[in-house]
């Protein structure tokens, strides 16, 4: 489970979030959804232990992140898929946190195979697409085996059939009583991803709740994402 309890963080005077307190159940997909500067990426950062919060807690299994033992282990993060060096073949760079953190070399082969980079293993990161860096980044996420994944805009750079294979992989792995966090832009994705969405504007919370609540018959999550960040600060 994540909790975030008035969780806040400020930068040189701007307020990128504001008091956000919130739960991430296991067992489903929690949309996370917010307009270009909402603060989604820096309390995904937050939750991670990446930067320190102003006030307030973010928790994962009961304590922060940084207390962990074996993170990777614990919870599987996938921010910045271009975050990795270009020079390291994509076997090397999964061998590499495997190490980090106790885990074997053995599940790379299969988590390779998994997210369609079977053939890839020996390539260098460098010459990589933005979406097989995406997948990349998700076996790299699921090389623990963790209970928690956080995943800012997995789907970015994936054509259709990946993203349609991403929503079925989130969705496996949700049904095995994960917990996950995952944050996009693309509205329609979401509808047919997310069990429960978690919605920013300002960094502010602007609603909490099952999707089926937020969603009126007759509108779409678009339409009802618009109305909840309506008046939001610019």
């Amino acid at each position: 489970m994540i909790e975030v309890t008035g969780l806040t963080r400020r930068f040189a005077g701007t307020l990128a979030v504001d008091d956000l307190s919130f739960t991430v159940a296991p067992g489903r997909i929690t949309g996370f959804l917010g307009p270009n500067g909402a603060g989604k990426t820096t309390t995904m950062r937050l939750i991670l232990g990446l930067d320190r919060p102003t006030a307030g807690r973010a928790e994962v299994h009961g304590m922060p992140y940084r207390e962990l033992d074996h993170p990777l282990t614990k919870v599987g993060a996938l921010l910045d898929a271009t975050a990795v060096q270009g020079g390291r073949r994509a076997e090397q760079h999964l061998r590499w946190l495997a190490r980090s953190n106790g885990i074997s070399a053995a599940r790379i082969g299969g988590l390779l195979e998994l997210v369609g980079l079977g053939d890839a293993g020996g390539r260098r990161v460098g010459a990589f697409s933005l979406g097989m860096k995406q997948r990349l980044g998700l076996a790299a996420a699921l090389l623990g085996d963790p209970e928690v994944l956080v995943l800012d805009e997995p789907a970015n750079g994936l054509d259709p059939e990946g993203i349609r294979w991403m929503r079925d992989l989130l969705k496996s792995l949700a049904a095995e009583g994960r917990t996950i966090l995952v944050s996009s832009h693309l509205m329609s994705e979401m509808a047919v991803t997310a069990d429960r969405l978690i919605v920013l504007a300002g960094g502010r919370l602007r609603a909490d709740a099952e999707i089926t609540e937020l969603v009126r018959p007759g509108t779409t999550l678009e339409d009802a994402f618009m109305e909840l960040i309506a008046g939001s600060p610019a």
